[in-house]
């Protein structure tokens, strides 16, 4: 329904406008330009036409044809068409939606059922081209006034993804904000038809498997499950990773046992065990209050069963700090 609202709310303003104006065009998009099939062809002028003839001595006469540019004019200006637009994008969203009901029938994401079970190990993530990278974000202190850099990009040879740039501890100057100095990276969620939320499931898992290159310095690996409540937005499961630094690629194996429980960077007295079937994104985090330039390297970022693993949760509670559990 948002989706609906927002090309209906958009095609009522926009047509408001009388004509739309040269300035609209690089916003408008691919979907949004219906260019018309044929192009005024000028005409040419009888003293361009009579040096045409003299250029070509082979040709006689009047009734010979001459040769048009199809060139737009500086007047000529490619009609929009936001009714189709607008079908265009429904008629695409129940295409995704139609594969998205063929691809449940056959088993999980497309695949048989029997192949998804016997599966001890998946890449979630990797990094091979820009269609990669876009499905990443990056964030910094800047939001709230920070100095910190952080940029994403390509890694050599299109293998891997590089995360950089620099980190700065100093404070906001805003009367407001008493530390700062943080940079992160954070997975987009996953959407299907009609902009639905498509949370991954990793039931049959039991370890988050990475393969990074660092410069030395620790980083919070953040898990963050699929909800609708604004008021768990910010609750993350979080846990170290320490990057070794050099040359050398390390894999770095956390089991989802570990993962504790954090509200706003906050770690909390009552733990909860991670739910591994509503996973909505993943992020790094950077603040360890050490000034200067940064990088982190990622090759994939995955999940696989590791046998030796049977801990299902590393931390305890007690009655007094969640009765709830002990009832």
């Amino acid at each position: 329904m948002a989706l609906v609202h927002k090309l209906l709310y958009g095609t009522y303003i926009l047509r408001k406008c009388s004509k739309p104006t040269a300035a609209w065009y690089p916003f408008l998009g691919i979907r949004f330009a219906d260019y018309s099939s044929s192009l005024q062809k000028p005409v040419a002028s009888p003293g361009k036409a009579s040096s045409q003839r003299k250029t070509d001595g082979g040709l006689q006469g009047d009734h010979q044809k001459e040769v048009a540019l199809d060139i737009t004019s500086v007047e000529e200006k490619p009609e929009v068409s936001f009714d189709k637009a607008i079908r265009d994008e429904v008629i695409d969203h129940f295409w995704r939606l139609k594969n998205e009901i063929v691809d449940h029938w056959i088993g999980p994401e497309g695949r048989p059922l029997h192949e998804v079970l016997l599966e001890q190990a998946k890449v979630v993530w990797q990094f091979r081209g820009k269609e990669d990278l876009d499905k990443w974000k990056v964030t910094s202190d800047k939001t709230i006034g920070g100095r910190s850099e952080v940029f994403l990009k390509m890694g050599k040879n299109n293998q891997s993804a590089l995360l950089y740039g620099t980190l700065s501890s100093e404070v906001p100057q805003d009367g407001e904000s008493r530390q700062s100095g943080y940079c992160a990276m954070i997975s987009r969620i996953r959407r299907g038809a009609f902009e639905r939320k498509m949370p991954y499931d990793w039931t049959q898992f039991n370890t988050l498997y990475l393969r990074v290159r660092g410069d030395g310095r620790p980083w919070m690996v953040n898990i963050m499950e699929d909800t609708d409540f604004v008021q768990r937005k910010n609750q993350l499961y979080s846990y170290f990773m320490f990057t070794r630094g050099g040359p050398y690629w390390q894999e770095v194996k956390i089991p989802f046992s570990k993962f504790f429980f954090s509200n706003r960077g906050r770690v909390l007295d009552v733990q909860n065990q991670i739910v591994v079937d509503k996973i909505a994104s993943i992020g790094f985090t950077l603040a360890d209050k050490v000034d200067g330039p940064f990088f982190l390297e990622i090759d994939f970022i995955g999940v696989f069963t590791d046998p030796a693993h049977t801990e299902e949760f590393a931390y305890e509670n007690s009655p007094e700090l969640s009765p709830r559990l002990f009832q």
